[in-house]
């Protein structure tokens, strides 16, 4: 009881704390730096609900970016074709703002989550290469069909989507899948999903649903992908379908690997690592206070122009010297970094 109360007034702690750097963070803040930081929260939100599906299920979904366009379009079309019916209610800016982008999210959440039992069902009986070659058509055929509906934009795109995701929501949402897969992951039905990923067979001979199991952890995946993605329709207030493509997907995949399959805090480092080194490539400077020597510049210039080069080799070096991820299955454990034992590994 008294751990659950620590937790408890951790989880309000933090969640404050976002609250009253939201305002701070975006007028003091280069507005470049904010989109950044905007973007690497929900990329770390895409990372985790993958992670759920890929390192800690062990399904290889490749079609994430799918779930996050019904997201991005459900919330978006939402907010855009019904947000006046709200404004009509009266309620004061900052509530119905709010009120309206929670509404939003999740019913583009539970959008996605539909589309993860309709995909899943038929697909999760599939395993390795057949499962990923099946999550990549449908993530595409996704992408394909919002393309042709022109009453949310086609190819054009959704325009006039209310901007109001702002750094409290985005990156208390990161806390909440965080926590949500962590707990889930460390209960009897967590190790029923761990069992489906070392040996599905196996898994069935005891009595594990192992379809039962792939489609719920797929639904949980899909679900906060959705939400990434209404969050993410939100700020920028203007979605297209090629923002979507399998190229995010890929993206997503690369991050949870990188960080280590199975591990919230791997998938966490992957998603800060691969957003921010891009754009570190491209844009040095910004990220440098400091006025810099002339040379020093024209260095940072000519390595920008090599950036995708840069960003592939480091890649390639971390993959081979570190094939398991930074983390393995591993999480960040403040007692083990404190050198305190007793922790498990």
């Amino acid at each position: 009881m008294k751990s659950f109360l620590v937790q408890t007034a951790l989880f309000l702690g933090v969640s404050l704390l976002f609250l009253l750097l939201s305002p701070v963070l975006k007028e003091g803040i280069n507005p470049y730096l904010f989109q950044i930081l905007m973007v690497m929260g929900i990329n770390i939100t895409l990372a985790i609900s993958l992670t759920l599906i890929n390192g800690i299920t062990g399904q290889f979904s490749i079609g994430h970016a799918g779930f996050m366009a019904l997201g991005a379009y459900g919330a978006g079309g939402f907010s855009v074709f019904l947000g006046p019916k709200l404004a009509a209610l009266g309620l004061p800016p900052l509530v119905s703002q709010n009120l309206w982008l929670v509404v939003s999210i999740l019913f583009g959440g539970g959008l996605a989550a539909l589309a993860g039992l309709i995909i899943g069902m038929p697909t999760l009986r599939l395993r390795g290469d057949y499962l990923a070659i099946a999550t990549l058509g449908f993530g595409e055929i996704i992408r394909v069909v919002i393309t042709n509906l022109d009453f949310v934009g086609g190819a054009r795109g959704l325009i006039g989507i209310p901007t109001t995701t702002n750094f409290f929501w985005v990156y208390f949402v990161c806390l909440l899948c965080g926590i949500l897969v962590y707990r889930l992951s460390h209960t009897p039905r967590g190790l029923a999903l761990s069992a489906v990923r070392e040996d599905e067979i196996a898994a069935t001979s005891i009595g594990i649903n192992t379809t039962r199991y792939k489609v719920a952890a797929f639904i949980t995946g899909a679900f906060f992908a959705g939400v990434a993605g209404g969050l993410f329709a939100h700020f920028f207030g203007y979605i297209n379908p090629q923002s979507f493509t399998f190229v995010k997907s890929f993206e997503l995949v690369v991050m949870i690997v990188l960080g280590g399959l199975g591990s919230i805090t791997g998938a966490v480092v992957g998603a800060v690592l691969l957003t921010l080194l891009p754009e570190f490539l491209r844009a040095p400077q910004a990220f440098i206070p400091l006025p810099l020597p002339e040379f020093l510049t024209g260095f940072l210039g000519q390595v920008s122009q090599y950036r995708l080069l840069i960003y592939s080799l480091l890649l390639i070096v971390l993959m081979l010297t570190r094939p398991q991820g930074i983390f393995g299955r591993r999480e960040f454990s403040l007692a083990r970094f404190l050198g305190r034992k007793g922790t498990e590994p």
